[in-house]
C-alpha cells in the first residue's frame, strides 16, 4: 500500500511591502514541503481572516503600518494561537520589536533577505524555508506567562541531588528557540551583585546578537556585552558568544571565541561551552540547558556533570521546545529538572551557598 504523501506546509505571509511579499512567495513556492496559504499587507487583514485560512505557520514582518508586528503577535497567541516566524532587519528598533515579539509568542526571528541579486540569498532564503517548516510542527497555545501557574503549586525551589556541588565560579546558559525570553527571565532573576560570570550561548542569525545583547541588558540588572577574544570574565557580567563564532572558557577564566567548525550544525554550540567548563573548571561550574531544538548542549552537559559540576535543565512544561533539555535528561546529564521561572531563584539560592 502507498503512503499517502504529506500535505505541504500552509505559510500566511503577513507583509506590507509588495516587493517583500513577492519575494517570500517566491522563496516559499520553491520549497515542495511549503505553500502560500494567503499574502496579506497588514496585521489587521491578517486577524481578520486567521480563523478561516488557519495556517500552519505564519510569516510576520515586524514594522507593518498600523498594527505592528509585535501587537498582531500578542494578539493571534491570546486569540488564534499560531506558530509565528519574524521576518526582520538587523535595524536596531525593528531587532528590538522583533525580540519583545519573541517574549509575546513568536517562536524565532530569521534575517529579511535583501533580494535575488544580494550575496546572501541562497543561504537566507534556506534558513527562511527551514525555519518556516520545522515551526509549523511547534505545538502553540494561549499565551500566559510562563510558568504562572506551575509557581503557585511550587513555592520555593526543590533542593538538587546530593552530594553537594563547590562554590560556582562560572556559570554557563545555552538555549536555541524560544530562548530570547527564557534567558530575559533567568538572567533578569539575577541580582547586580552576583558573584559569578556568566557565559551564554543562543542559537540566532550572526546579525542578531549585538541588538540581542543590549536588548537582554536592558531587561537585566547586569550589564550584558558580546564576548570578546582573550578578555577575562568578571563577576557579574554578562558574555554573549558572538554570532556564527564558539565560545569558550580557558584557564585563569579567560574567554576564547574562535571559528573553528559548527558543533553538531551550530556555532556557537552550547557542547564547546559546557565541555570546555568541565575541562578548566569542573565541579567549580554551573550549567543551565534551556528550551532550544535539537540536542546541542546535551553531551557537553553531560561533561560537565562527570566532572562534578551542577547542571540545570529547564523542565518540559515550561519549554518551547522541549529537544536540548530533554536530550540533556535521556543522557542523564541533568542534576535537576525545573521549571523556567524557579532556575533564576535556584540559581540565587546556590550562589549564595558556602562552599
Amino acid at each position: 500500500m502507498t503512503a499517502r504523501p504529506k500535505k505541504p506546509v500552509r505559510v500566511m505571509i503577513v507583509e506590507d511591502s509588495a516587493v517583500v511579499r513577492t519575494l517570500l512567495t517566491h522563496i516559499i513556492d520553491a520549497d515542495p514541503r511549503l505553500t502560500v496559504a494567503l499574502a496579506v499587507a497588514s496585521a489587521e487583514e491578517a486577524l481578520e481572516v486567521l480563523e478561516e485560512v488557519k495556517p500552519d505557520v505564519i510569516s510576520m514582518d515586524i514594522r507593518l503600518p498600523g498594527i505592528d508586528g509585535l501587537e498582531a503577535t500578542r494578539r493571534i497567541m491570546a486569540e488564534h494561537p499560531t506558530p509565528i516566524v519574524v521576518i526582520a532587519d538587523s535595524v536596531e528598533d525593528s531587532l528590538k520589536i522583533s525580540l519583545n515579539a519573541l517574549r509575546a509568542g513568536a517562536l524565532t526571528v530569521v534575517e529579511k533577505p535583501a533580494g535575488l541579486a544580494s550575496q546572501a540569498y541562497d543561504a537566507l532564503a534556506d534558513d527562511i524555508r527551514t525555519q518556516l517548516f520545522i515551526m509549523s510542527s511547534v505545538p502553540v497555545i494561549r499565551r500566559r506567562a510562563i510558568g504562572a501557574s506551575l509557581a503557585a503549586v511550587r513555592p520555593a525551589p526543590p533542593q538538587l541531588d546530593t552530594p553537594p556541588f563547590q562554590k560556582m565560579s562560572v556559570l554557563g546558559i545555552a538555549a536555541s528557540t524560544g530562548g530570547p525570553p527564557a534567558l530575559a527571565k533567568v538572567i533578569g532573576a539575577l541580582p547586580a551583585d552576583f558573584p559569578a560570570p556568566i557565559l551564554l550561548v543562543q542559537h540566532m542569525g550572526a546579525p542578531f546578537m549585538e541588538g540581542f545583547a543590549s536588548w537582554l541588558g536592558g531587561l537585566s540588572p547586569l550589564p550584558v556585552s558580546i564576548a570578546q577574544a582573550g578578555e577575562v570574565a568578571q563577576p557579574g557580567r554578562v558574555y554573549v558568544a558572538p554570532g556564527d563564532r564558539h565560545l569558550a572558557l580557558r584557564a585563569g577564566g579567560t574567554l576564547m571565541v574562535s571559528e573553528t567548525a559548527p558543533v553538531g550544525g551550530q556555532r556557537p554550540s552550547a557542547n564547546v561551552l559546557f565541555q570546555s567548563m568541565a575541562k578548566t573548571i569542573g565541579a567549580r561550574g554551573v550549567g543551565v540547558l534551556l528550551t532550544g531544538m535539537g540536542e546541542d548542549g546535551a553531551r557537553g552537559l553531560l561533561e560537565l556533570r562527570n566532572a562534578g559540576g551542577c547542571t540545570i535543565t529547564e523542565h518540559e512544561s515550561s519549554t518551547v521546545v522541549y529537544g536540548m533539555p530533554g536530550a540533556a535528561v535521556r543522557m542523564g546529564a541533568s542534576r535537576a529538572s525545573l521549571p523556567l521561572d524557579m532556575i533564576g531563584p535556584r540559581l540565587v539560592q546556590m550562589a549564595e551557598e558556602k562552599a
